[in-house]
């Protein structure tokens, strides 16, 4: 049965870039004559806001860090701050592809998984639901960072092509209210760049290909939930994962030995 569901899941390529707002101008203009607006995007863009989840060892950020081939996130995401479209997600990664599978969660489901009431996940009509009640009960997946960015979309029909220009990354602080427009945050971008990433199902057409950036130079392993955690959480040491306000360091902080 496991091999019947893995033929199902259909990978999709996935690059992503650094660069500037000044690149990321000019790729827009020479992408438009071979790609389309998104139609859900209003003016061309959207906020997207994300509350990733992780479970009690932190095996999210751990395996990214370690760079880890075959690993997935959890997360809830909405747009526009807006609850009329909640979406749990589920995204599988190996090497540079991804696999995506979603489910709707109405406001109420929502509030109840964010208070800790998961029975209803295990009676789900969606699979996905019955697959995070598992996560949430033995794993102990919880809510860890909230992921904002501003999100400009192209597309292109043949080969599933979805080029993205991802700005303003930043995490939001102080809360989990994902529906809170107003909540702090922090940027965790450097001042001028933003995050491009390409998404395609099939083959990426020459004429595109070869207007994005060089593969070689700035070609990166991005991770929006690895940069917000670390920014949210005060990361000093990456390598061991020690955490400013993390409950471990808290508990056991006063009798780490002095490190040279």
């Amino acid at each position: 049965m496991a091999g019947i569901y893995r033929k199902r899941e259909q990978y999709r390529s996935e690059w992503k870039y650094y660069i500037s707002l000044w690149e990321a101008e000019l790729l827009k203009q020479r992408l438009l004559p071979f790609m389309e607006l998104d139609p859900y995007a209003v003016e061309g863009k959207y906020t997207i806001r994300s509350l990733y989840f992780d479970d009690y060892w932190n095996s999210s950020y751990e395996e990214k860090i370690m760079g880890v081939d075959n690993r997935k996130k959890w997360r809830i995401r909405i747009y526009g701050f807006q609850d009329t479209g909640i979406k749990l997600e589920r995204k599988k990664k190996w090497n540079s592809y991804i696999y995506k599978k979603s489910a709707s969660l109405t406001r109420e489901e929502y509030d109840s998984l964010m208070a800790g009431e998961y029975d209803f996940l295990l009676h789900h009509e969606e699979p996905l639901c019955r697959e995070f009640y598992y996560e949430c009960t033995v794993n102990l997946q919880r809510p860890k960072v909230i992921v904002d960015y501003e999100r400009e979309p192209l597309i292109r029909p043949e080969g599933d092509v979805r080029i993205t220009f991802d700005a303003d990354v930043r995490t939001a602080v102080s809360s989990f209210d994902i529906f809170d427009p107003d909540l702090p945050t922090l940027a965790v971008l450097d001042e001028g760049m933003i995050v491009l990433e390409v998404k395609f199902t099939q083959l990426l057409p020459e004429m595109i290909k070869e207007l994005l950036p060089a593969a070689g130079q700035e070609f990166s392993a991005i991770s929006k939930y690895t940069l917000c955690y670390e920014k949210a959480h005060h990361l000093t040491d990456v390598m061991a994962g020690i955490s400013k306000t993390n409950n471990w360091g808290r508990k056991f902080g006063s009798q780490l030995p002095n490190l040279p």
